[in-house]
């Protein structure tokens, strides 16, 4: 789910949807990744999320699956038609990459002692970031919290089973800047470098959780570039408050050009009655959806 404010709303267009199934060979859709693309104030953005291969030895198999979800996943329009195409994209989820050749003893005395960096350099991702090309460009903030994999459900004790999986740090968010190097984008468009920048504000994982066998990891972000939406593609003029029903009447007005979607929005309001008191104004929006 993508949530925006309010205030965001004009600016937020050409939203499109993808997904990837490569389970069982692209039959199921236990591993694979969701992508959600949308243009923020004139600058191409995607989000996706992907769950890839478990275990150790399946490094090659998640660079694989990864690189298939890529070639996959095209969006409609000339803006950005691949994921990398995107001036920025978040890269985010259940990645399943893990800690090779030190033991599991060492691995939990690491993280007893805080002395976690002594592991970042045997992370499967880590290395693969710069090994292989795909990931070339790739950033991720630093692993200063424990591993968030595999945990006694219930509890925040490492894997107890006959198992007694190798904690990991499975659960990643990273991100992509689209960079000059490649020439103009798709349509003749200029990437976003120099006028697009990104700053990692927090990176953490949530040890209160505990229903699942993962931690769940969460990241802020500070982003900020020069808009090229310089004005809204749909202006909206209200009364500035109404006290009766009647009227609350609402016009609008579209920019020339404008091209109506099956993903426009729509306001969400709550119906007065004598108990509950209905909208008087256009912020007293319960919630915003898209309409497809």
């Amino acid at each position: 789910l993508v949530f925006a404010k309010y205030y965001h709303l004009p600016f937020l267009q050409d939203i499109q949807t993808d997904c990837t199934r490569t389970g069982l060979g692209g039959y199921w859709g236990n591993k694979g990744g969701v992508s959600v693309r949308l243009s923020i104030f004139g600058h191409m953005v995607c989000f996706l999320n992907c769950h890839l291969p478990a275990h150790l030895e399946k490094a090659e198999q998640r660079k694989e699956d990864f690189a298939t979800i890529l070639h996959m996943q095209q969006f409609e329009g000339h803006a950005a038609s691949g994921i990398l195409d995107h001036d920025l994209v978040f890269w985010f989820g259940d990645l399943n990459f893990r800690i090779e050749s030190l033991d599991i003893r060492f691995v939990k005395y690491a993280i007893d002692s805080n002395i976690l960096s002594q592991l970042w350099e045997k992370d499967q991702l880590n290395i693969a970031k710069s090994t292989w090309p795909v990931l070339s460009g790739f950033q991720e903030g630093p692993l200063n919290f424990p591993p968030t994999f595999k945990f006694d459900v219930g509890t925040n004790k490492y894997d107890s089973s006959a198992k007694k999986r190798k904690p990991a740090w499975t659960d990643r968010i990273l991100w992509k800047i689209k960079s000059p190097s490649v020439g103009l984008g798709a349509g003749g468009r200029q990437p976003s470098r120099g006028i697009l920048s990104v700053s990692q504000l927090c990176y953490c994982s949530h040890m209160e959780y505990m229903v699942s066998d993962h931690k769940p990891v969460a990241a802020i972000f500070a982003v900020q570039f020069a808009s090229r939406t310089e004005k809204a593609q749909v202006e909206i003029y209200v009364a500035d408050e109404w006290s009766r029903p009647e009227q609350a009447i609402v016009r609008y007005k579209m920019a020339a050009g404008f091209h109506r979607s099956s993903w426009d929005w729509i306001g969400l309001y709550r119906v007065g009655a004598c108990w509950l008191p209905g909208f008087r104004h256009p912020k007293d929006y319960v919630s915003y959806v898209w309409a497809r």
